[in-house]
């Protein structure tokens, strides 16, 4: 557990500049013209921000703990690496924060205020370190994670092969990790990206129940039909998984993880190096063994303690849990005669198949916010082939290398970059990209390339306005 004082004035200060950054207005980005089909991304909206709010019921006390927690700062030999992809501070909230704590990759060109990409602003020399930022990691780019999707023997990979190492620091002087060698993979065409997704509404998408998922992919099934839809959920048992529970997954680009505690103890170890109750080993990169020298702290460096001044306190990725699990869902902009005819659009040619607009929650014994309520994510939280133009060569669980979990729209109204890899920060670039050889989309797609241009531009005002 951090120091309880030093999280307090971290988060007084992160609140002061919230207060003052938060209200300035939105900036538009200058999103990449498609150059086609007469219709054109206007860009994220601006304030209001319409995310980063706490479900009702949560206690003010409450509140500040976790976003201390999801906010604070991480450092070696503390926790940090000795691999690991965060910023220089090591928050969670660095690379989930757009448009606002609990976002998905901040961009500097959308909204100045929040600052650039985190991971080029590593100090690669801080204390003697000796990393190099790679080429993919750009000021204005995306946060990324590395994956190789093969090893040098040709069998699969699919690992994350984090950005940084600790090598070199004077705390770290028994540590000596080279960085992958990225530019060679990317030679070799070897190197995939993932992004953040934002955890907005994560709670509510929890407690969808396995019964109401699977009631809902069976739903409309003479039009998914006829549109080439089929899709599936993400079980575990999977390669990588548990086999005791068999329910669905439900998070992560491809549905990998079945709940937030796990997203987040994951995340902890993977992105931060931070062992945990769940991950109690300190990671290597995929296919090596991670020497002894780099093995300084004891393990695992976050765990709970009751005993704390005789209360019972929370380890760090309870915490982060609670947090997504109480982040309200993202409010949307009102409604004006555009949105409302791209909303029919939407629904008419076959989009609402996959990214259903609601499915009701189970009973929640945590939060009455939580409980039998109408959750409108624009998902049906299975995974979908997404042919050749999506493929990411990577299997997860029972979601294959061109299968990705239907992305929640919710908030997409601020999102600046899309795709898990994003690859585009233009909303009609992405749409056209979900068509490809065997991809379920391509039907609808086909329907899209048939709308007249204002048609079409309805359709990108009302994803705007999610």
């Amino acid at each position: 557990m951090k120091n309880s004082s030093f999280l307090l004035a971290a988060l007084a200060l992160l609140l002061a500049t919230v207060s003052t950054t938060y209200s300035q207005q939105g900036r538009q980005s200058n999103p990449e013209q498609s150059g086609q089909l007469g219709a054109q991304d206007p860009g994220p909206r601006g304030d209001p921000l319409g995310a980063g709010q706490l479900l009702p019921g949560v206690t003010s006390a409450q509140a500040v703990d976790m976003l201390a927690r999801f906010t604070e700062t991480e450092t070696f030999p503390g926790g940090l690496g000795p691999r690991y992809n965060s910023g220089p501070n090591g928050a969670c909230s660095e690379c989930h924060a757009q448009p606002a704590v609990g976002g998905s990759s901040p961009s500097p060109t959308a909204y100045p205020y929040i600052g650039p990409n985190p991971q080029a602003a590593v100090d690669f020399n801080a204390d003697g370190a000796t990393n190099s930022i790679p080429s993919f990691i750009t000021p204005n780019g995306p946060v990324r994670e590395a994956r190789f999707i093969n090893f040098p023997d040709g069998t699969a990979d699919g690992g994350v092969h984090d950005l940084f190492t600790v090598a070199g620091r004077s705390d770290a002087s028994t540590c000596q990790l080279a960085q992958p060698n990225f530019a060679q993979e990317l030679a070799a065409g070897n190197v995939i990206f993932r992004t953040p997704l934002a955890v907005f509404g994560d709670g509510l998408i929890e407690n969808i129940d396995d019964a109401t998922i699977l009631a809902n992919a069976a739903a409309n099934s003479q039009q998914k039909q006829q549109l080439g839809i089929s899709g599936h959920a993400n079980f575990t048992p999977g390669p990588n998984r548990s086999g005791n529970t068999g329910t669905i997954t439900k998070f992560g680009w491809k549905a990998q993880n079945p709940s937030l505690l796990m997203f987040a103890g994951e995340a902890y170890a993977v992105e931060v190096g931070v062992t945990n109750e769940l991950f109690t080993t300190k990671r290597p990169s995929p296919g090596e063994i991670l020497p002894a020298s780099c093995k300084i702290t004891a393990t695992p460096d976050d765990t709970s303690n009751p005993t704390l001044a005789g209360v019972q306190v929370l380890s760090d990725i309870e915490e982060f849990a609670a947090f997504m699990r109480d982040l309200a869902p993202p409010t949307p902009a009102p409604p004006t005669p555009q949105t409302l005819q791209g909303q029919q659009v939407f629904n008419q040619i076959g989009c609402a198949l996959c990214h259903t607009p609601s499915m009701t929650t189970a009973k929640s014994s945590e939060l009455a916010a939580l409980s039998q309520v109408q959750a409108n994510l624009f998902s049906d939280l299975i995974v979908h082939h997404m042919g050749t133009g999506l493929a990411d060569g990577i299997t997860q669980g029972s979601a294959g290398p061109d299968e990705f979990r239907t992305t929640p729209l919710w908030g997409v109204g601020q999102r600046v970059y899309f795709l898990h890899d994003g690859r585009t920060s233009d909303m009609q670039q992405a749409i056209l990209a979900h068509a490809s050889s065997g991809s379920e989309a391509n039907g609808v797609i086909s329907q899209y390339y048939k709308l007249t241009p204002s048609q079409r531009q309805n359709l990108l005002n009302f994803l705007r306005s999610l």
